[in-house]
């Protein structure tokens, strides 16, 4: 495969968050792409029980001070960065004080949903794009990871078709088994209805969001969908067949991510799909 410019987004990433298949694998991923000779850029959420000082994160200034409107409030973006240890590439994080500054990342003290999880959800993918813009770094895949994630694809193939940085970017979606009880709270929806999304399939899904549905808004506008872990919901393998969107088996790749190579190729068409 050519090189590539290769942007990853991940809701969790090792070692600033505790070990696990989602965690593992976006770090594996861009790792190997990074060796292979590929362009990578990371990006994740700064969760406040992220230690800064151990981490060595400091603010990019001149990335910082975008204002991200979520449901018609502006909130301001924050961006740190970090090096990766041994892996000679760096992590951008995603930060807000209202958002992201509390000691947990989904879940409060009686393991309850928070309750703007909806809108941390919305900032995140907007804040990922408009860094993007602003570096002026244009993506040939973006690999995205976790339900969090969910809005990207979304965001990108409705609102930035006419943006160079994203045209014929491919969008890749692992979905894992990291789902969550319940429901986010309305302002998701009310969010993207406030943005102008008119996809009455899509505003369905999260007019009831579960974590299925987030997954399912994801599949619909990537170009192929990734099973990150062996137990991932087969109903989600299902309607990304249903549309024509081709699955990848890729609960191995934090072991195996030079594997990944082979199904990158089919997404941007340098080989035919099987």
């Amino acid at each position: 495969m050519e090189k590539k410019r290769i942007l990853y987004v991940s809701q969790e990433i090792h070692p600033y968050l505790p070990e696990s298949d989602i965690s593992k694998t976006a770090l594996a991923l861009p790792k190997k792409m990074n060796e292979l000779g590929h362009e990578v850029r990371v990006f994740m959420p700064r969760f406040g029980l992220i230690n800064e000082r151990r981490h060595q994160l400091h603010e990019v200034i001149r990335l910082s001070g975008i204002n991200i409107i979520v449901n018609d409030m502006d909130q301001p973006l924050i961006i740190k960065v970090a090096s990766v240890p041994q892996a000679r590439m760096q992590v951008y994080f995603i930060d807000n004080e209202e958002y992201f500054r509390r000691k947990a990342t989904f879940l409060d003290e009686d393991h309850e949903l928070f309750e703007d999880n909806d809108e941390r959800t919305l900032f995140f993918g907007k804040g990922v794009i408009e860094t993007v813009k602003k570096l002026g770094w244009k993506p040939d895949i973006i690999h995205i990871h976790g339900w969090m994630t969910c809005c990207l694809p979304l965001y990108i193939k409705e609102f930035e078709q006419n943006e160079p940085l994203f045209k014929d970017t491919k969008i890749v979606f692992s979905s894992y088994n990291n789902s969550f009880e319940g429901e986010f709270g309305s302002n998701i929806y009310e969010g993207l209805e406030f943005d102008g999304i008119e996809d009455e399939e899509v505003l369905d899904l999260y007019n009831e969001p579960t974590a299925k549905n987030l997954n399912k808004a994801a599949i619909k506008y990537s170009d192929a969908l990734v099973t990150g872990s062996e137990d991932v919901d087969e109903e989600l393998v299902e309607f990304a067949k249903s549309l024509d969107i081709p699955v990848f088996d890729g609960a191995n790749l934090s072991e195996k991510p030079k594997e990944a190579v082979e199904f990158y190729k089919e997404v941007t068409e340098e080989a035919p799909v099987a």
